[in-house]
C-alpha cells in the first residue's frame, strides 16, 4: 500500500474536507428562491443555478412563452432534463421553479443526488400581497382565487423538503440567509 505524505503540522488535527451538497431552494410563487438563493450561493461561495432561468435560456424565451407555445407538458419534462444536469453536479444553490418539487420523479432527483431540499415557508397572505405586487410571467398565475388552490394543493409536497423554513415575510433577506444556513448545517448531510 502507498502512502502519503503528511502534509501540515504534526501537532494539529488533520481536517477531512468534503463536497459541498447541493442546497435546492423549493417554495410558492414569490417566496424569494431566486433572490434569497443567490444571496445564500454568494455567502457559501458556492454556485448558483435559477432552475426557470436555465429553462428560458434553453427555450430562448420566457417560461409564459413556453407554456403557450409547447404546453407546461413539455415544460415539466424540460424541467425534469434540468434538475437532473444540476444534480450530477456539487457546490450548487438551486431555486427550484414553484411546480417542479410537486413531481415525485423531481423530489427522487433531489433525493438521489444527496442534496438538501429547503422549503420556504410564507403565510398565504405574504404570498397574495407579493403576487398581487409582481405575477409578471407567472404562467401558473390567474388570479389569487387559483393561487391560493394550487398553494394549497403544493403544500403537502413542500412540506416533505428535507428542511422547512417558516418565515412570516418580514425578515431581513440577510437573516433569512443566516436562518438557512444555520439549519443546514444542523441537517445530517448539511455543510
Amino acid at each position: 500500500m502507498r502512502r502519503l505524505p503528511f502534509v501540515g503540522a504534526p501537532d494539529r488535527p488533520v481536517v477531512k474536507l468534503r463536497v459541498m451538497v447541493n442546497i435546492y431552494l423549493v417554495g410558492f410563487m414569490g417566496a424569494g428562491k431566486t433572490t434569497l438563493g443567490r444571496r445564500l450561493a454568494q455567502h457559501l461561495g458556492a454556485r448558483f443555478l435559477d432552475l426557470d432561468e436555465r429553462l428560458c435560456e434553453r427555450f430562448g424565451c420566457p417560461i409564459s412563452e413556453v407554456f403557450e407555445r409547447h404546453g407546461e407538458a413539455v415544460f415539466r419534462a424540460a424541467e425534469t432534463e434540468e434538475l437532473t444536469r444540476a444534480s450530477e453536479r456539487s457546490g450548487l444553490v438551486v431555486a427550484v421553479g414553484g411546480g417542479a418539487f410537486s413531481s415525485q420523479a423531481n423530489r427522487s432527483v433531489i433525493e438521489a443526488s444527496e442534496g438538501i431540499s429547503v422549503f420556504l415557508e410564507l403565510p398565504w397572505e405574504v404570498l397574495e400581497e407579493r403576487l398581487a405586487a409582481d405575477n409578471a410571467g407567472r404562467p401558473v398565475y390567474r388570479g389569487p382565487e387559483q393561487a391560493r388552490r394550487l398553494y394549497d394543493e403544493r403544500l403537502p409536497d413542500y412540506r416533505r423538503a428535507t428542511l422547512t423554513i417558516p418565515l412570516d415575510g418580514s425578515e431581513q433577506q440577510n437573516r433569512v440567509v443566516e436562518i438557512i444556513m444555520d439549519a443546514v448545517r444542523g441537517a445530517p448531510c448539511g455543510i
